[in-house]
């Protein structure tokens, strides 16, 4: 499959939101929620305002010219939220693009976008029956802390010499 991962476009933001309700894990027999429901403040965080904070960083996949795939991050108070110096993590890309490598590469390219900046870890939190568990093991993410339902999980970068952070 031909694609590409190239930074989002600021005219492409309002993008995030459909895929945010695709990042929802839903599990096998369960009815999916309502598309309103990234309007509920607990997901808000994820994509209002997006690009207006020194930390919002995207990267899109892209089949022609039709993007079929997003991975972005934020330092922001969301179910994966470590400290005020670590962003999170949201991907998703479309059903019909999904096991393919795409979101692993994804991950990986923002991966290097962030180590590049600087920061010394990023974050997430992922439902533990989510298949993309193994995805985020395979990129270097281990488990730091768990509830009855979701891991989270951290990535940690080798100290920076670029850090945006003093000290």
């Amino acid at each position: 499959m031909d694609y590409k991962i190239r930074e989002i476009k600021e005219n492409e933001y309002p993008l995030l939101e459909d895929f945010l309700y695709e990042a929802i894990f839903i599990p096998e027999g369960v009815e999916p929620p309502p598309k309103s429901i990234v309007n509920e403040p607990e997901l808000q965080v994820y994509i209002a305002d997006f690009g207006t904070q020194t930390h919002d960083k995207a990267l899109v996949a892209e089949i022609g010219n039709r993007v079929i795939g997003a991975v972005w991050v934020r330092i922001m108070n969301d179910y994966g939220h470590i400290d005020d110096r670590t962003p999170s993590f949201a991907i998703s890309l479309y059903k019909e693009y999904r096991g393919r490598g795409i979101g692993t590469e994804m991950m990986k390219k923002m991966l290097a976008v962030l180590e590049t900046c600087g920061y010394k870890q990023a974050s997430l939190a992922v439902q533990k029956a989510n298949y993309a568990v193994k995805m985020y093991f395979d990129v270097g993410f281990e488990i730091v802390d768990e509830n009855a339902e979701e891991y989270i999980m951290v990535k940690r970068f080798p100290t920076s010499r670029n850090s945006p952070w003093p000290g």
